[in-house]
């Protein structure tokens, strides 16, 4: 085994040092027999690091990622207005402006009554992302072909990333249907799976009906769908698939004046009674995934602080192993309880 692994050792060698020289316009041989020499005095590529046990990687220097969210998927966070520059020490205050004045039309009678417009001061914390510390032992990191610190700082970053976005289109979402936060209930035909009530373009029509009666202007107005929606919408609906994807702006055309995107992590309501579950509560057979509108010009979003934690394995003598970690800030609201919809999918 020793010498089969020995020859594999010095093919490899060979053919790689041999194509990079040919390359460079230098001789095949020369560069073949120089990579071989280099391979016998690596510890990383010599024999007792083989006899180790070497990654796979090291021959491809591929790593297969797990799959993210897309950048298409969270366009509708980008339409919503940052307020990064207002926070200070993961905090945000800003004035709640107290109603408007009253109008008089035609009046005789005087002196005028006084009205008082209270404005108030309204300050959010941000939300705190940690992640769990990661360990990366010395003794693993040698005879790897890849960066594994940077891969795991990197899956470290995008699931903070999965978590906010996640926890931003909860938070848009109406916690339950009143005149200012309409939910309302699919009534199509039966999905494919037998458990819900498609949705139509009923549903979303009667949705800007909602969002007309309060005046809320139709520059700025979001649709979410969840996944089931795009779905139903899909099978049932030919001018939707028509329109489903437009090549220019990468994104859903825009439906009854909704700018419209899909995302899979939306919102899960309680159907008979509109309420919206907790964040990371688990559906049961009662519930069900909603799509979610809202006035982007009413919502806000702010990033806070970033902070690294990384221990190096020579602070760790006795178990040489290296540590990362993450602590991140970020909230993502509606500025009033008001501007925003959701259509959740009645249950068969």
């Amino acid at each position: 085994m020793k010498k089969l692994v020995f020859m594999l050792t010095l093919c490899v060698s060979f053919v790689v040092g041999g194509t990079f020289s040919a390359l460079a316009g230098v001789a095949p041989v020369v560069g073949g027999a120089a990579l071989c020499v280099v391979s016998l005095l690596s510890p990383l590529f010599g024999i007792d690091g083989l006899r180790a046990g070497i990654y796979p990687e090291i021959w491809t220097g591929e790593t297969v990622k797990a799959f993210r969210t897309s950048v298409e998927s969270i366009g509708w966070l980008n339409k919503i207005r940052s307020y990064d520059q207002y926070t200070k020490e993961n905090v945000i205050h800003w004035i709640v402006l107290g109603g408007d004045p009253d109008v008089l039309i035609n009046n005789s009678t005087y002196p005028l009554d006084v009205q008082t417009l209270t404005d108030g001061d309204k300050s959010i914390s941000l939300d705190k992302y940690q992640t769990k510390p990661t360990v990366i032992t010395d003794d693993e990191l040698q005879g790897i072909g890849y960066d594994k610190i940077g891969s795991v700082i990197e899956r470290h970053r995008d699931m903070i990333n999965e978590k906010k976005y996640a926890k931003a289109i909860h938070a848009l979402a109406p916690a339950a249907d009143t005149t200012a936060t309409p939910v309302i209930v699919t009534n199509g035909v039966n999905s494919a799976d037998g458990t819900r009530k498609t949705i139509t373009r009923t549903e979303i029509i009667a949705l800007k009906k909602a969002f007309d009666a309060q005046k809320i202007p139709t520059t700025g107005r979001v649709l979410v769908l969840c996944s089931d929606h795009v779905s139903d919408l899909l099978s049932n609906d030919q001018k939707f698939v028509e329109q489903y994807y437009n090549y220019q702006s990468g994104k859903i055309s825009n439906l009854y004046g909704f700018e419209v995107y899909e995302y899979n992590d939306c919102p899960y309501y309680t159907v008979s009674s509109k309420a919206k579950l907790a964040f990371g509560a688990v559906a049961t057979d009662t519930e069900r995934q909603a799509s979610v509108a809202f006035y982007a010009p009413r919502m806000m979003k702010a990033t806070g602080e970033t902070k690294a934690y990384l221990s190096e394995a020579k602070t760790d003598p006795k178990n040489q192993e290296n540590l990362a970690n993450f602590r991140h800030y970020f909230i993502c609201l509606p500025l009033k309880n008001e501007a925003i919809g959701a259509i959740v999918s009645g249950v068969v």
